[in-house]
């Protein structure tokens, strides 16, 4: 069973290996170290299982309006597990926690990109995220409401950390 905690500084190693690991580019990884040094990191979570991590998720500020409100918002990603933790629920348990840390946090609203049939499951979903301006917009651009408040629905803009535009490029 992992135990699902913050990373700390000593973490990063690992993280960077999970990310190099589990995807077939070192964008992601990349993606994370640029978030980190330009401070829009929120939260970055691990799962540690008999003292290695073997998976890890990330959250980072984004710029989000609703009819010219602003409104708390980040993006989810990413969320990596090492091949041989995949199938025993970590992902799983990362994202819960993500969400729970953020909600605690006020966040109001979070957005992912990914599987519907995945992140459906924890409540994303497109309609969320359908009517806000971004660059990842369609059926895998997905969002969750965090924290109640007002209507976050109405027509506006959700741009990512500008490390994002990265993940685009050599692709």
């Amino acid at each position: 069973m992992s135990i699902i905690r913050s990373a700390t500084a000593a973490d990063a190693p690992a993280v960077d290996a999970v990310l190099r690991a589990c995807f077939p580019r070192d964008a992601e990884a990349q993606l994370v170290q640029r978030l980190a040094i330009d401070g829009d990191l929120v939260l970055v979570l691990v799962a540690e299982d008999a003292g290695a991590v073997v998976g890890m998720i990330a959250a980072s500020r984004m710029h989000v309006t609703a009819d010219t409100r602003e409104v708390r918002g980040v993006a989810i990603a990413p969320l990596a597990v090492m091949r041989e933790a995949r199938g025993d629920g970590v992902g799983e348990a990362l994202l819960a926690a993500a969400i729970a840390h953020l909600r605690s946090a006020g966040v109001e609203l979070g957005f992912v990109l990914g599987d519907p049939g995945y992140y459906g499951r924890f409540g994303f979903d497109a309609a969320t995220a359908r009517g806000f301006d971004s660059p990842y917009a369609g059926d895998h651009l997905m969002g969750i409401r965090l924290n109640d408040g007002p209507c976050v629905h109405a027509p506006g803009v959700a741009t990512h950390a500008p490390a994002f535009a990265a993940l685009g490029e050599g692709a």
